[in-house]
């Protein structure tokens, strides 16, 4: 997954964490409401012998539970799924007490259990689905033991055919219970993952569609300009050309400084690499065809290395190559070789030192480029890849934009994250499939 649909998966499921927990305190106060109902009719008016102070307390140990619940879903801090799934043990474990104190297994209410268990299945993975099952299951059988006992919920004494037909009806019960909560549990959460990934797919088809249509806003818009720039970029080569001409033939000492001829040089290579860049935008955005010149992968890095390196004369390039990589071909459409200069580009920005590596096999290329700047924090790290979000000083936001959205649209991924010691790492992954042939 790139990190562009990763990002977008991950705020989905907080803002679906959020969203869940509310509901979960929705359902609190519904089932507070009835118990509260509940130990009221059956205290004041018609009294079952139910120990009345101690379940007060425990019902409202679990209206403060509930208050905090509705207020933790309003903070900043992310919802993790652990987080979730230790409030639905927290119900588990006051259902139980309240059972305890109330007649056990043969409280009516018994069937509850089945509500977190059907929460569980339709918010969690079914490690936690499985847990929350066992452990509704578990309590369950430990009522059928240990209970403060309510004569009028208990089973008929006096004659052994009603005991024993309230022991199997007690049992039959159990049963019920048990095959109700594998059911949910498997096939529900089954359902849901379904429901999940089908979700997950939908919005990120969004996302890639309103992307899609940015870059072709952004690549119509660059193609024009092109066509712009061309006229002074022209026009301050010939000025170049004639400074260095006019130098050639005059003393350098009585107009320019001993270093100017060199810095004449690379301003003149600067140039020409910006034609050259502006005619393959041009050629790129007219093509209507991918291209499909197919050359060694190590060739087209060389090139590609040899290029960068000529625009950023300063930069410290420690360029290493895996050992015993297959000799290979391989057809890169003209986007990518942009996107990885643009990366590069990025990485010469933050330091004057930058460590590339490569490596490929059949399948796959894998560069690695790491700076030793002051590395990315995860603040901008959550916002990285998106339209017009630069902290560069004259910036405009859309380079990893662009990069990111050619990389993935050729089914590559791009991660960044903070190295290790110090810097930024960048990692790129591009397939090269049935393009892959061996020498």
């Amino acid at each position: 997954m790139a990190l562009y649909e990763k990002t977008t998966h991950q705020q989905l499921t907080i803002s679906a964490a959020r969203q869940n927990l509310r509901q979960l305190s929705i359902i609190r106060n519904i089932a507070l409401g009835g118990q509260l109902l509940a130990l009221l009719f059956f205290s004041q008016i018609q009294n079952i012998g139910l120990p009345v102070t101690v379940l007060s307390v425990i019902l409202a140990f679990y209206a403060l539970v509930i208050g905090i619940t509705w207020w933790r879903s309003f903070q900043k801090p992310a919802i993790t799924e652990l987080e979730f799934f230790g409030h639905l043990l927290m119900d588990i474990l006051f259902f139980t007490a309240l059972l305890y104190f109330s007649g056990g297994a043969s409280n009516p209410f018994i069937s509850y259990y089945l509500v977190p268990i059907s929460i569980a299945a339709t918010t969690l993975p079914t490690r936690y689905t499985w847990s929350v099952a066992l452990l509704s299951l578990g309590a369950y059988s430990w009522l059928l033991a240990n209970y403060h006992p309510i004569p009028a919920l208990s089973p008929m004494s006096g004659h052994e055919h009603h005991d024993n037909s309230n022991n199997l009806h007690i049992m039959g019960m159990w049963c019920n219970f048990a095959v109700s909560a594998l059911l949910i549990t498997y096939f529900v959460t089954r359902m849901a993952s379904t429901l999940k990934q089908q979700e997950i797919k939908l919005a990120q088809q969004r996302e890639d569609q309103l992307r899609d249509e940015q870059v072709i806003g952004i690549g119509t818009l660059a193609a024009g300009t092109a066509h712009e720039l061309g006229t002074p970029l022209n026009t301050m080569k010939i000025l170049v050309d004639e400074m260095q001409y006019e130098k050639s033939d005059s003393n350098p000492s009585d107009f320019h400084p001993p270093e100017f001829s060199e810095e004449l040089t690379i301003l003149q290579q600067q140039i020409e690499q910006c034609r050259t860049t502006l005619k393959q935008l041009v050629a790129t955005a007219e093509t209507t065809t991918e291209s499909k010149d197919i050359k060694p992968v190590r060739e087209y890095f060389d090139k590609l290395l040899e290029r960068w390196q000529v625009m950023r004369p300063k930069t410290q390039a420690n360029i290493h190559y895996a050992e015993n990589l297959p000799e290979c071909t391989a057809s890169f459409h003209p986007t990518i070789a942009q996107s990885l200069t643009n990366l590069l580009n990025n990485s010469a920005d933050a330091s004057l030192e930058v460590d590339v590596d490569l490596f490929w096999d059949k399948e796959t290329v894998k560069l690695s480029i790491r700076d030793y700047g002051k590395g990315i924090t995860p603040e901008q790290q959550e916002v990285l890849g998106q339209p017009f979000n630069s902290d560069k000083p004259g910036g405009m936001g859309l380079g990893l934009f662009l990069t990111q959205a050619s990389v993935n649209r050729y089914g590559g991924k791009v991660t960044i994250c903070p190295a290790e010691g110090q810097g930024t790492l960048t990692q790129v992954v591009l397939p090269l499939g049935t393009t892959w042939v061996e020498k």
